[in-house]
């Protein structure tokens, strides 16, 4: 029998579009060969922020003598860290499964791939008998992503780990290394600091977090380095050795070699987009290394397929794979439904968080936007210095000549919570004047926010005025 609608991928892009699609009065079925949630839920953002929490309580145990709180010594379990990590996701993956059943969804666990237009094997056992074969009027791939492959000497070694192996460790490593200076790696690098690894980030580019804001990234690396993690940019990864003292890394840039020992090393070096093993060519869909083609509403080259998340490649988040999901979904059925990518957050869990939404300085000037910026300091709001978390500082970009907010970038606690605010800033096209509109209670984080945009021209109350300013 035709199913109506199949998706391919329990990940957030792959659950969300079969429960959209099932509220949209779809017969929908989900074929996952993992648990559901994906590399997010199983081997990504759950369990990586369960243990940026443990680091975190970790990091305010130091500073409890700040708030007049004197402690005696206290030993970190990290068996007892992965226990808890594991029961988060755990109780998540659980929760899926009954939204999906609640929804209706039917759930197949096995691997798909494709057999013609349309037309998919499902190989759901080793038995002869464990494969079926399934037609549909739709199909949705959203079979996410995995770590890219590095190709250095020595890289296959038995300390070398990735993300998923390090995300299971049971002790804390005296030392490591970490090839790559994107989100992964930078997240690890804070965790594990935090915890009492000694670290170094290995970055071939000129600076970590490349796509951040210019001052974004300039500070935060200032800020990990007063953590102790040592950081080399522009420098790559030659060859990884095994000796009797750890792994020995050589690293080169044009002006030196530099020779390094650690315990592990962490490739986080990027992703590749899952589309390996779904015999994509039998359907006619084009694809390449950047992942699967589509046109703006996800369609392949095969007709009634579609593709979403991180396996078309473009950004690789998890909250981008659910809307895109839901939006692939709706015009199937009919709805006219958009993403304003400009309005898409993206946040690092570091210490203190960045966060970060809409076009930085660099994108305006090679776009001949001319704007404005306005910038508050956390050093200057109450509950920030209340909480004892006065560093880093909001800035926002609006136009010049309509005052619209066109950037907004975080640095400081809970930058996680309030990019929010400027994502639905830029989402609803508000200007200056519509925050400065707004009345924000006091005392609360948000003021941060509210300053910066007043910042842009120059009404910020609780920042000193400019000098050019009458």
């Amino acid at each position: 029998m035709e199913r109506e609608l199949i998706v391919i991928g329990g990940g957030p892009g792959g659950y969300e579009a079969a429960i959209r699609g099932a509220q949209l009065g779809a017969k929908v079925t989900l074929i996952d060969e993992d648990n559901l949630g994906g590399t997010c839920l199983n081997r990504g953002c759950i369990p990586t922020k369960s243990l940026y929490r443990n680091a975190e309580a970790v990091n305010s145990l130091s500073r409890l003598g700040e708030f007049g709180i004197s402690v005696g010594e206290y030993n970190f379990d990290m068996s007892a860290a992965q226990k808890r990590k594991n029961e988060v996701v755990n109780k998540l993956v659980i929760g899926i499964d009954q939204l999906l059943k609640g929804n209706g969804v039917e759930v197949i666990k096995g691997k798909a791939s494709f057999k013609g237009s349309r037309i998919l094997e499902v190989i759901t056992g080793n038995g002869e008998n464990d494969i079926e074969e399934l037609t549909a009027e739709n199909i949705i791939i959203a079979t996410g992503s995995s770590t890219s492959e590095v190709s250095v000497p020595g890289i296959n070694l038995p300390c070398v780990v990735t993300s998923d192996e390090i995300l299971n460790f049971n002790e804390v490593p005296k030392s490591l290394a970490i090839l790559g200076g994107g989100v992964v790696g930078i997240e690890f690098a804070g965790i594990f600091a935090s915890l009492g690894t000694k670290v170094t980030i290995i970055e071939f580019l000129p600076k970590i977090l490349y796509r951040l804001d210019e001052e974004l990234s300039k500070k935060l690396t200032v800020y990990l380095k007063k953590q102790g993690i040592k950081i080399i940019t522009g420098s790559a990864l030659k060859e990884v050795q095994q000796t009797s003292e750890g792994l020995k890394l050589t690293v080169a840039n044009e002006k030196e070699t530099i020779d390094l020992t650690c315990d592990f090393l962490l490739s986080a070096a990027g992703r590749k987009p899952n589309t390996e093993g779904l015999n994509l060519e039998l359907s006619g869909i084009e694809y390449d290394r950047k992942g699967i083609k589509v046109d703006g509403n996800y369609r392949t080259t095969s007709e009634g397929v579609y593709a979403i998340g991180d396996v078309i490649g473009g950004v690789m988040l998890a909250h981008v794979a659910s809307e895109e999901g839901k939006v692939c979904v709706e015009n199937i059925y009919g709805h006219n439904s958009k993403i304003n990518y400009n309005a898409v957050p993206s946040c690092v869990f570091t210490f203190p968080e960045a966060a970060s939404v809409g076009m930085t300085e660099d994108d305006a000037k090679e776009n001949n936007v001319e704007y404005m910026v306005g910038k508050s300091m956390f050093g200057a709001n109450g509950k920030a210095l209340s909480m004892g978390e006065g560093e880093g500082f909001v800035k926002v970009l609006a136009e010049k000549e309509s005052h619209k907010i066109i950037g907004v970038h975080i640095m400081g606690t809970h930058a996680s919570d309030i990019i929010h605010e400027g994502s639905l800033a830029i989402q609803r096209q508000l200007t200056v004047e519509d925050i400065k509109e707004s009345v924000f209670a006091h005392p609360t984080l948000s003021e941060v926010f509210y300053e910066a945009v007043c910042a842009c021209t120059g009404e910020a109350i609780h920042s000193m005025p400019r000098k050019n300013n009458k």
